[in-house]
Formats: C-alpha cells, structure tokens, sequence
C-alpha cells in the first residue's frame, strides 16, 4: 500500500507495480478479490444506495462492503455520490472507466455459467445472477 493525498486527505493506495510484468496482475490488484467483481457485477445496471447492493450481494458484511467500496472508488472505479437530505443518501455507481470493465465482468460470469453447467453439473444460478443475465442478453 502506498500512502496519498486526496482532497486534501491521506489515502492508502494498493501499489500497481507489476511484480510479473503482467498486466493481468495490475488488473486483479485494481478489481481482483472475492467481492469487488460481484460488487461491479450488480453497479453494471446502474446506481445502487448502500443498502441495494448489501441485499443483492447478500453473504457480504457492511464493514467489507464499505472497504471494498472505498478501495473501488479510490481507483476511479466507482463514483460515490452523497445527497444532502435526511436521512443522508448515497447512491455508488461505476464510472466510464468502471464501466469499461463490462466485457469482463460479462465474460467473468459466462465462464463461471459454463463451469457450474459442465464440472458442478448445476445449471442454477442465484436470482440475481439470473436476472442480471436476463437484462444483458435483452
């Protein structure tokens, strides 16, 4: 990690230094892990309060969907915006560059269909996932 400042507050910033040379590493260190890809996964369709994503994603504490939402937008991913009103709303949402990861996270979850289907002989996929298909192959 490495330390930043960022509207004049200190931030910690994963490195992006390639160890391999690879870029595929740059990538996992921006959007890798178990929950930042569901996350991008369920803001595809566009923006979500705190509470929407917490349902949808279902099995991830509010204390990790909050670091991993701040990792996300310190990297430009997501745009956090906070509403003056009360109660206080905030609403998370993927920017262009968050949006450029749409063929991935697509693929990402086409590949994982494909494997549950042919190596876990299960075609059945969490609601959600069901519907988000749904709405992308509309």
């Amino acid at each position: 990690m490495q330390r930043i400042w960022k509207s004049g507050k200190e931030v910690l910033v994963k490195r992006l230094n390639s160890k391999s040379g690879c870029a595929v590493e740059v990538t996992l260190s921006v959007m890798g892990g178990t929950w930042k890809p569901i996350i991008l996964f369920h803001l595809l369709h566009g923006k979500k309060r705190f509470s929407e994503l917490s349902r949808s994603i279902g099995a991830i504490t509010q204390r990790m969907l909050t670091l991993q939402l701040r990792e996300l937008e310190d990297a430009g991913i997501v745009l956090r915006t906070v509403y003056a009103e009360v109660p206080p709303r905030v609403d998370y949402e993927l920017t262009e560059l968050g949006r450029s990861l749409q063929p991935v996270l697509i693929a990402m979850r086409n590949w994982g269909q494909e494997y549950a289907k042919d190596r876990l002989h299960d075609d059945t996929l969490p609601a959600s996932c069901a519907e988000d298909s749904e709405q992308k192959a509309a």
